[in-house]
């Protein structure tokens, strides 16, 4: 029998991943006012942006200020994504006290996504938790096309399990597996899931999914079946990986706080609230997206009353 966990941890990544791929760029004020919503609606872990070169992704270009104008708030966690040292230190002077280090398993989408091969990636990631444990920063890490790599095509095990390697010899065990193209299976994140749940049992598991060919929701429950309660979603389900052919859309906070919820599995985050932050996101890039609850609506949305016999006349 299926052991479903009881609570679900969602990260929103709309703010950073949702973004970046956009073609209309959002104000200060706008990128602010989703954060500030989701954490109304219930999201107690948030990655606000990234700090890269602006000429690599302009949608990321203001996050340094971005940052510094967001309120903060009790009980939620405001993190960052960076690729080196002066990433982490731009975090830092923004106070975003948490920053992800990423690399790719791909050392072909690593080359054209930072232009540097998996290994000279983590070379530099030494000095980034030398200067995260002086200044009271917190790491961790994503390891990008683990489930397979527009490139490479298929990711040995073997490949991501070094790229792991890496990170907990630094001491960082906080680890998400990212599916960059949607690339991923049902099958395939069970049996990755349970390989590494195994042989390092000491990381904290996160996996983030896209949703390019449907599989998305389907791969957060075989990720489940798996053990995993930690998942990357995006509001609106927008978002893709502009180094990545053929990336499309996050796996929509709303479709998977939705799904959740009618499994019966506590997230702490109000669906219709994400609901209208997610319409309102909509609005700002002036595109509809492929979240599928707010095109259906929530499956509570289309009871009705029940019928009654009409007497005959």
């Amino acid at each position: 029998m299926i052991q479903w966990p009881k609570k679900v941890t969602i990260c929103e990544v709309g703010p950073r991943d949702g973004l970046q791929n956009e073609k209309q760029m959002l104000m200060v004020d706008q990128k602010i006012d989703l954060i500030e919503g989701m954490v109304d609606a219930g999201v107690t872990v948030i990655e606000v942006g990234s700090f890269v070169h602006p000429k690599a992704i302009p949608q990321m270009a203001d996050t340094d200020e971005m940052a510094k104008r967001l309120p903060r708030r009790d009980g939620v966690e405001y993190r960052s994504l960076v690729a080196n040292l002066k990433g982490v230190e731009r975090s830092l002077a923004a106070g975003v006290t948490k920053a992800k280090l990423t690399v790719s398993a791909s050392e072909s989408h690593c080359l054209a996504n930072l232009n540097k091969t998996p290994e000279e990636i983590i070379a530099g990631f030494a000095d980034c938790v030398e200067f995260a444990k002086k200044n009271g920063m917190e790491l961790s890490g994503a390891i990008s096309t683990a489930f397979g790599c527009p490139f490479d095509g298929n990711v040995p095990f073997e490949q991501v399990e070094k790229v792991v390697r890496h990170f907990v010899a630094l001491g960082i065990t906080e680890l998400s597996l990212s599916d960059t193209t949607g690339m991923a299976n049902p099958k395939l994140v069970y049996d990755l899931s349970t390989h590494m749940l195994s042989a390092f049992p000491e990381v904290k598991w996160v996996l983030h999914f896209h949703n390019t060919r449907g599989m998305a929701l389907a791969n957060i429950v075989a990720g489940m079946q798996a053990g995993i309660t930690w998942f990357d979603a995006c509001f609106a389900g927008m978002g893709g990986c502009p180094f990545a052919p053929g990336a499309s859309g996050n796996v929509a906070t709303d479709d998977v706080v939705h799904m959740l919820h009618e499994m019966g599995i506590e997230t702490g985050i109000d669906l219709e609230k994400v609901m209208k932050i997610a319409r309102k996101a909509q609005e700002y890039v002036g595109r509809t997206t492929d979240s599928f609850v707010l095109k259906a609506g929530r499956c509570s949305d289309i009871i009705r009353e029940k019928p009654e016999r009409q007497k005959n006349a």
